[in-house]
């Protein structure tokens, strides 16, 4: 009787085959990327003490949106 194919890819080791290594050095850019029309998101790092306060994206974005408007109506301001 043949073997299955998940009795022949059975790796003890936990690692991936060799046909699953992927060649970074070989990759293009996704020409299409830009066209999805997604938003384009921004990841930064929170310090402990700024993530134990602001708990969400939404939070976050709040506060940042209410420091850029007021960061605006100062330079609006100064204009002497």
């Amino acid at each position: 009787m043949s073997k299955t194919p998940f009795e022949e890819s059975h790796n003890s080791d936990n690692e991936l085959l060799a046909e699953y290594h992927f060649d970074y050095k070989k990759s293009k850019p996704n020409r299409f990327a830009a066209q999805s029309g997604k938003q384009l998101l921004k990841v930064g790092l929170l310090d402990e003490d700024v993530a134990q306060v602001f708990t969400t994206p939404e939070s976050i974005n709040k506060v940042l949106r209410a420091l850029i408007e007021s960061m605006s109506q100062v330079t609006d301001g100064d204009t002497a």
